[in-house]
């Protein structure tokens, strides 16, 4: 494998990392601060007064611009060196708004007696796994990349995040959500944010923002139904299910079978996603609509995966993220997404007709536009 690959490397933090041969600057990389709760959903908890999701906001913003800073002070390689050993380390934050604080499980160490640690851990492993034996990818930017998972951060923390180079995770707070290292939809939803950086580097915002969540939505699905040895017909595509408290329980985030459908309640409001285009959401919250308008390309690959079968839909639209370009649209990942079908058939790889029924999939949400 060609471990030419982007390194990215803070002075700080990657200190230890060392390169070789020819190192010269590379392209920006869009790092996006990637939250699992839409910032919709944690406001409208916020006018109900639940006073965990007002934190929430105020702690998502602090670490954005600390986040910001930090990337504004790193150095950008290339480098023949691969970035790790694709190994698994946990830490825990130990309830406070901090990265990497307490280092409790690096990869082949035992279980703790902890249930985040060791899903975090567990999951990953998943994750990381599917995308190496199904897919050929070796860890997140297909150079060894280790994932670093943070557990336990701040007070009921209402949410998770990829921000550019690991993962962290909240508790919730018991009654709306719990410890959100309890699904695997949103461990493989938020990797996939940080595969989705080193392909295709989609631009975190309007319909480029729309399909970098989409994609995560599409990997969390797949790799959900095959590690539960679901498919098509008797998988619920429910995003963030698992995670709901008490309070909440039997709700949703997302729904990919029919957007729109997935909540409606006091504190979070209506599911307001769209499931074809005449539906598109033109405003300008959400960073123009990146969770919201995902609904529309989730249904689309929901139906394709009907057709032609999850895993089988999962390993096109993969093939498809490596060729896209940051500021794709819609249109473009349509294009992109039927050419590798195409390509894919004829290396008899994906079943015949997917084309075809891709299209009609993309057809029934009124794509292309």
């Amino acid at each position: 494998m060609n471990n030419l690959r982007k390194r990215i490397i803070h002075p700080e933090k990657n200190s230890h990392v060392k390169t070789s041969g020819s190192v010269k600057p590379c392209r920006h990389i869009n790092k996006c601060h990637c939250m699992f709760i839409p910032p919709q959903i944690l406001e409208n908890m916020a006018r109900e007064g639940v006073e965990e999701a007002l934190y929430s906001i105020q702690q998502s913003k602090l670490s954005r611009e600390k986040r910001d800073t930090r990337v504004n002070d790193m150095v950008e390689f290339t480098s023949t060196e691969a970035a790790g050993t694709s190994a698994r380390k946990v830490y825990d934050c130990k309830n406070l708004w901090k990265q990497r604080v307490k280092l409790v499980r690096s990869e082949d160490g035992s279980a703790t007696g902890d249930d985040a640690v060791n899903n975090a851990y567990d999951y990953a492993g998943v994750v990381r796994d599917y995308f190496i034996n199904e897919l050929g990818r070796n860890s997140i930017d297909d150079a060894s990349m280790d994932l670093i998972l943070n557990v336990h951060n701040g007070i009921d923390y209402q949410n998770a995040y990829w921000d550019g180079d690991e993962m962290t995770f909240g508790d919730g707070d018991d009654k709306i959500f719990v410890n959100f290292t309890k699904s695997l939809d949103v461990v493989a939803h938020e990797l996939a944010h940080g595969v989705t950086q080193w392909t295709a580097n989609l631009v975190y915002k309007g319909q480029s923002g729309a399909l970098n969540e989409h994609f995560s939505d599409v990997f969390g699905s797949v790799i959900t139904q095959h590690f539960e040895k679901q498919t098509a017909d008797n998988a619920d595509w429910l995003i963030g299910d698992e995670i709901r408290g008490p309070e909440l329980f039997g709700e949703a985030l997302r729904s990919m079978r029919e957007p729109g459908t997935a909540y409606d309640n006091k504190l979070m409001g209506k599911d307001q996603q769209p499931g074809h285009m005449k539906d598109y959401y033109t405003g300008s919250g959400d960073n123009y609509g990146v969770h919201t308008n995902s609904g529309i390309p989730n249904k689309a690959f929901y139906l394709a995966a009907k057709e032609i079968e999850t895993d089988k839909a999962g390993m096109i639209w993969y093939a498809a993220l490596k060729k896209l370009w940051p500021t794709a649209n819609f249109n473009d990942a349509v294009k992109v997404i039927v050419d590798s079908a195409r390509l894919l058939v004829k290396e008899d790889k994906a079943p015949k007709g997917s084309p075809q029924k891709i299209r009609a999939a993309f057809k029934a949400v009124g794509l292309p536009s």
